[in-house]
């Protein structure tokens, strides 16, 4: 059974001609959201400013990117600065998104979304879902935050942020460049200069050895590690590389399947791989492989996966690395804590 999300169309990331239909309702789109942005910088739609700095985490298409790695990165390096994070998501996906939630590390992902519970349990920070951003991080602050960030909030204007974090996907880029849903974007790639910070998820060189998109100017590189396999039903963790020359079955519904089989890859397993739409909601005829490979999967999934796993069931934790001089700037920019944002 799927969430409701869907598999891209393959035009957003080729050189398919969208179709006409889709082209059209991309003007309309444009001038709709256009509108709303007008609306917002001139004052007329009230941005709310909340008592403690907030960092924006988000991307200009729809679908992932490398923000959740990102996120659970932040909240600990904010941590080890000092400060006390707490993270405003809107959490999607849940089952009922019209009721703000605390999300904890055992909260049920159908009923807290996959992200916030995977953010919950690797980081131990307070995390609220509720599409009124704005809402969540007062909050969060009222729970004894200092700091809120915000995931997947870079088009909700509502809140007033400090810091904009723009994720790029290093192997899709902005796609065909075009507007929802001719293309992948939500916003004009213009909208990417008002973010105080690029950061390019590299892709992993693929299984021809192809290298990934390397960051152009202004842009940071962010590294997504992935080194070892959690067996999901307990047990000690396993290097990756005990698993290489070995064929498994890899499960990934995430925005971008392939960066996680070709992650592993990297690691030389022989990937036989199972692409689901992002956040799919697993059902045990999934994993209905017809053979007795072990079974890795991103963490996103495996949260979900639990009551289907079996003993040769793997979550593979992903690890964001970014460069000093990126946590020294985002740091910088940020007040002295106990001053007012």
């Amino acid at each position: 059974m799927s969430s409701g999300s869907h598999k891209p169309p393959a035009y957003w990331f080729d050189d398919q001609p969208p179709p006409v239909t889709s082209r059209l309702l991309s003007g309309l789109y444009a001038g709709v959201t256009g509108l709303r942005t007008r609306l917002y910088e001139r004052g007329l739609l009230r941005r709310i400013r909340v008592a403690a700095p907030v960092i924006v985490v988000g991307n200009l298409i729809a679908g992932g990117s490398g923000k959740t790695p990102l996120v659970i990165a932040l909240v600990e390096r904010l941590r080890a600065a000092g400060w006390t994070p707490g993270v405003a998501t809107r959490g999607y996906g849940r089952d009922d998104a019209s009721q703000p939630l605390w999300v904890a590390r055992d909260t049920d992902p159908t009923i807290g979304g996959d992200e916030p519970v995977l953010i919950a349990r690797r980081t131990g920070a307070k995390v609220r879902a509720d599409r009124d951003r704005a809402a969540a991080a007062q909050a969060l602050i009222a729970a004894g935050c200092d700091v809120v960030v915000c995931d997947d909030g870079l088009q909700h204007y509502r809140l007033q942020r400090d810091i904009e974090i723009e994720v790029v996907d290093g192997r899709r880029r902005y796609g065909n460049g075009r507007l929802l849903p001719a293309g992948p974007l939500r916003e004009p790639v213009a909208r990417a200069a008002r973010c105080e910070f690029h950061v390019l998820n590299l892709a992993s060189d693929d299984e021809e050895g192809n290298p990934g998109t390397q960051p152009g100017f202004g842009e940071w590189p962010m590294r997504v590690g992935t080194d070892r396999a959690m067996p999901m039903l307990g047990g000690r963790p396993q290097p990756l590389s005990a698993l290489a020359g070995q064929r498994v079955h890899a499960v990934a519904g995430i925005g971008d399947p392939q960066r996680f089989f070709a992650s592993l890859r990297t690691h030389g397993i022989a990937v036989v791989p199972h692409a689901f739409a992002d956040h799919h909601r697993y059902e045990a005829a999934d994993f209905q492989f017809g053979s007795d490979l072990p079974v890795l999967m991103t963490e996103k999934d495996a949260v979900k996966c639990v009551p289907f796993a079996g003993e040769r069931f793997y979550s593979v934790p992903a690890q964001a690395d970014l460069p000093e001089a990126f946590w020294i700037g985002l740091l910088d920019r940020l007040p002295a804590r106990g001053m007012p944002a």
